[in-house]
């Protein structure tokens, strides 16, 4: 009857700390809350990515892409009235409106001994350079962003975080432009994608979704 006490009283005592105790599930890190603060950030941008770049971006500047010298037309004519047609402003005062654009044309010019390469495009046989395109791997600009209306800048968590967005998209269009090896000049390149304007009179630069050489 003792050992019989003795054993009733340990079970109690353990059915005691037991009830004490809490049990947390352990999840996957994929299942995990992405933090709220900049360390979040990359996690946020990965996922805006995911959802739009296939599915709204690359649709966006295919199916609205004007021919540069349409554009250029448009915009002496009038400038915002030809961004709240067919651009988008970005955020801040004084923000350039943004073009989807596509053209083909000789390369005249070329810049390939830096990682911000580029070529100078005739697309209209004049012999003059009208386009500029910025082929990577270093890519300037926040053109792919501000081309789009759903990458609001009140939904990011901070200026910061809207930058990182737009180093993201340069980062992930720069994997599919494939530049040939060697000589440029003289190459026609066919390109789809974005050009900036202030003012009528800037410089066609163009972050382009796609580019193909040909002879």
């Amino acid at each position: 009857m003792k050992k019989r006490g003795i054993l009733i009283s340990f079970m109690a005592a353990m059915a005691l700390t037991v009830s004490g105790c809490k049990i947390v599930e352990n999840k996957p890190k994929s299942e995990a809350a992405i933090p709220s603060d900049q360390s979040g950030d990359a996690a946020r941008n990965a996922a805006r990515l995911e959802q739009t770049f296939e599915a709204k971006l690359l649709p966006l500047i295919r199916d609205g892409a004007l021919l540069p010298g349409r554009l250029r037309t448009l915009i002496a004519d009038d400038m915002d009235a030809a961004g709240a047609a067919h651009g988008n402003r970005g955020a801040g005062q004084g923000a350039a409106w943004n073009f989807p654009v596509r053209g083909a044309g000789v390369v005249i010019a070329a810049k390939l001994d830096t990682r911000a390469r580029w070529v100078a495009v005739d697309v209209n046989s004049d012999g003059r350079a009208d386009v500029k395109l910025q082929l990577g791997p270093v890519i300037r600009g926040t053109a792919l962003r501000d081309v789009a209306p759903f990458y609001n800048f009140d939904d990011f968590r901070d200026q910061i975080e809207f930058a990182k967005l737009s180093r993201a998209l340069n980062d992930r269009i720069k994997l599919g432009l494939t530049v040939p090896e060697g000589e440029l000049m003289g190459k026609t390149v066919s390109f789809t994608g974005v050009a900036p304007f202030k003012k009528p009179t800037d410089d066609f630069v163009v972050t382009p979704v796609m580019v193909e050489f040909s002879k």
